[in-house]
């Protein structure tokens, strides 16, 4: 299979680098697309659709193909893998019966593959990922390869989006579904967020919506932890700064702890909705602002994936957290470069509200604050 990756700031931008991408006779099939909210994603996708291409689309919070973080554009990994290797499936939740919608997906990809191995992206930041995986494993089996990650809109926290040809919505998943007898599909998932301070108890919640730990608001045992101040609806920064700098770490039996940020208040009674469960009654911890170590244990993770299960790739497809970035800064860049540099094949990543993918130790979670790199190889 071969790749390539473009970018662009707009659509004639995009359209001459597929144009160019074009030119010695590549003729993709498949194109991974992460484009920003404030560029015509439609308009993107019906240029892709005019040449036949399948269309996997989630809107950002940011987006690269090389070690150069970008704002407010496109970027795009296109693969000539077979037809009869994948097939993209696009359905709603209106009744957030994410686990329902996920299953059907899965039953569907089933009956086309006999292992299939799933790219995933969602849409609405309230939206439980652990109930899509949930669905999905329901069919496919614990042992199944799914990866993906939340879509962002330029760190608005209102409207994200994911689309197909001819589809898109803010209230729904897009699903690539690959023949895994045909396609090598392995991802990791890296956080390296250090917890402080000691155990607290989650004393209410129902799935992804978190209300009191240790019978406090947690909007505001967050904020007394963090000196936030200016804790209202009016405040637009509140919800950055707890992604990128407070999140909840979900303690865990075994494997890493899981991530777990406030992404929608309701401010009726100060809880907040994360992108995957957190039960009631488990422990959690507060985090520390990362340091340098963060990015090398995100490099090492992925080199050791290539060393022990994925010597080589076609391509490779990133979904790192945008609270990642906002943390980091410009040593984002290092990270994305140590990615890049571990396979150096085409890369197309974006700056996500959450990331699906299998932690170290791990089953198949739903993340914060992590990069999940996915690599991809068509045998």
């Amino acid at each position: 299979m071969k790749a390539k990756s473009i970018k662009g700031k707009s659509t004639e931008e995009v359209k001459a680098a597929l144009t160019q991408s074009m030119a010695d006779g590549f003729k993709p099939t498949l194109a991974i697309c992460f484009i920003s909210v404030a560029l015509d994603r439609m308009a993107v996708t019906a240029m892709l659709d005019a040449e036949k291409i399948a269309v996997f689309g989630c809107t950002t919070n940011g987006e690269f193909i090389d070690e150069e973080p970008e704002k407010s554009s496109a970027a795009i990994l296109l693969l000539n893998m077979k037809k009869d290797h994948f097939k993209i499936y696009f359905e709603e939740y209106p009744d957030r019966n994410y686990r329902e919608v996920s299953s059907a997906i899965a039953k569907k990809a089933k009956t086309k593959f006999t292992t299939p191995a799933f790219l995933i992206g969602t849409s609405n930041s309230s939206a439980d990922g652990e109930e899509i995986l949930r669905g999905i494993e329901d069919v496919a089996g614990q042992q199944v390869n799914a990866y993906g990650g939340a879509a962002g809109d330029d760190y608005g926290f209102k409207d994200t989006f994911v689309f197909t040809n001819g589809k898109d919505s803010s209230n729904a998943m897009v699903c690539l579904a690959l023949d895994e007898t045909k396609v090598e599909i392995k991802g990791i998932a890296t956080c390296g967020w250090k917890a402080v301070g000691t155990e607290k108890i989650v004393t209410k919640s129902e799935g992804n919506h978190v209300y009191t730990v240790d019978d406090i608001p947690v909007l505001d045992i967050t904020a007394k932890y963090g000196g936030l101040e200016n804790v209202t609806p009016e405040n637009d920064n509140l919800l950055l700064e707890i992604a990128a700098n407070f999140p909840l770490q979900l303690q865990r039996e075994k494997g890493d702890p899981l991530m777990r940020p406030g992404l929608q208040v309701d401010w009726t009674d100060r809880s907040f909705y994360t992108s995957g469960s957190v039960p009631q009654g488990s422990r959690v911890r507060f985090s520390l602002p990362p340091d340098f170590d963060v990015m090398e244990k995100v490099v090492k993770g992925v080199e050791n994936l290539k060393a022990t299960e994925m010597p080589e790739a076609d391509a490779l497809v990133v979904f790192s957290c945008a609270g990642r970035i906002l943390s980091l800064g410009p040593l984002m860049s290092q990270e994305l470069e140590g990615v890049k540099n571990v396979w150096n094949v085409p890369m197309a990543g974006m700056f996500s509200n959450g990331e699906l993918g299998r932690a170290t130790g791990g089953g198949l979670e739903m993340h914060n604050l992590t990069t999940c790199c996915v690599a991809l190889k068509e045998k």
